[in-house]
C-alpha cells in the first residue's frame, strides 16, 4: 500500500475507534516553510506538517503520530515525528506504518512497540501527562484546559504562540509569580497576551489587569486590536488617574510615576493588580524590583 492507502484502511480506522474526530486533525500545517535568501533572490523550503495531532482538550494538542507506507520499517517516521513533537511541545511521538506503531515518550526518554489495537486512549496518555506534569487536582486539570478565545473569522494562534500561551497558563496554575516570554518583532506578542490574559481570567486566577508600554501607539494598539474583545471592561489610563470601576488597565510608564516622584501608582494597594504584563521590558526602568 502506499502512505495514503495505509493511512485510510490501516492507521485512521485505529485512532478514531478510540479518538473522537474532534481530537484529531490530519495534514496538520504548523509552519510555511523557511524562507531562504540568496542575493536577491528567495525561496520556501517545504511547510511542515504532521500526518496527525492529536489533542486531549482544544488548544491542548497531546501526541503527534507520523504516518509510512507499507514498504517502510514501523519506525522509519520517529525521528521525524519527533522533530515535530518538539517544535510543537507535545510530550508524545508516534511512528506507524500500518502494522504497528513505535512510541516515544518525551518525559522519560523511553520508547516502546505497540501493537495497533495497543494505541493509547485520550484518558490513558492524560493520565501519564498529568502524572509528569504534576497535576494534581481536577482544579489545575480544569485551568490549564481552558479555552482560548476565536472571533468568527479572527486569528487563530500559531503553533509557537499556543506553546507560550500554554506554559504561562500552566505555571501560573501551579501557583507561579513571573513568567518572561522573548518574542521577535512580528511574532503576535500582544495576541500571545490576549490569550494568556483571556485564559487566566476564565480560569479565575486573576481579574484586575495592568498593562504597561513605553508608548502611546503600542497601548492603542493593543487596547483596540488584540484586546477588543474586552473593550468593555478595559481602561486607558489618562491624565494620571486610575479608574478602580474597571478590569484591564492599559498605561504608559510615565503615567503611572507622573512627575516630580510623585508616584500614582501608590494610590493602590500593591495587591490591586493581580496580573502586570510588561511589553517591550527591556525599554523601561525602574530602581529597584
Amino acid at each position: 500500500m502506499n502512505e495514503s492507502d495505509t493511512r485510510l484502511k490501516l492507521i485512521d480506522p485505529v485512532l478514531t475507534k478510540k479518538w473522537t474526530l474532534k481530537r484529531i486533525r490530519t495534514e496538520y500545517y504548523f509552519t510555511d516553510g523557511e524562507i531562504v535568501v540568496r542575493g536577491r533572490m528567495t525561496t520556501r523550503k517545504k511547510p511542515q506538517k504532521a500526518d496527525y495531532l492529536l489533542s486531549y482538550a482544544p488548544d491542548l494538542p497531546i501526541a503527534i503520530v507520523e504516518a509510512k507506507d507499507t514498504d517502510h520499517s514501523v519506525g522509519a517516521g520517529l525521528q521525524q515525528a519527533m522533530g515535530y513533537a518538539q517544535a510543537l511541545d507535545i510530550p508524545f511521538a508516534y511512528s506507524t506504518n500500518g502494522h504497528g506503531f513505535v512510541e516515544h515518550d518525551f518525559f522519560t526518554g523511553t520508547e516502546r512497540n505497540l501493537k495497533m489495537d495497543e494505541f493509547p486512549t485520550p484518558t490513558a496518555l492524560w493520565k501519564r501527562y498529568r502524572a509528569a506534569k504534576g497535576i494534581a487536582d481536577e482544579a489545575m486539570e480544569k485551568a490549564i484546559t481552558v479555552p482560548y478565545h476565536y472571533e468568527p473569522g479572527g486569528n487563530s494562534p500559531r503553533y509557537y504562540q499556543r506553546v507560550a500561551v500554554n506554559r504561562t497558563v500552566e505555571i501560573v496554575a501551579k501557583g507561579g509569580r513571573r513568567v518572561l516570554l522573548v518574542m521577535a518583532t512580528g511574532t503576535g506578542k500582544t495576541y500571545t497576551a490576549f490569550q494568556i490574559v483571556h485564559r487566566l481570567r476564565e480560569m479565575g486566577a486573576v481579574r484586575k489587569v495592568l498593562y504597561l508600554a513605553d508608548r502611546n501607539i503600542l497601548i492603542d494598539q493593543t487596547k483596540d486590536g488584540d484586546f477588543k474583545p474586552l473593550q468593555k471592561v478595559t481602561t486607558k489610563v489618562e491624565h494620571r488617574k486610575l479608574d478602580p470601576a474597571y478590569e484591564v488597565y492599559f498605561s504608559l510608564y510615565q503615567q503611572l510615576v507622573g512627575e516630580n516622584g510623585e508616584e500614582i501608582f501608590r494610590a493602590f494597594d500593591r495587591s490591586f493588580f493581580d496580573l502586570i504584563i510588561v511589553d517591550e521590558c527591556h525599554r523601561g526602568s525602574a530602581s529597584a524590583d
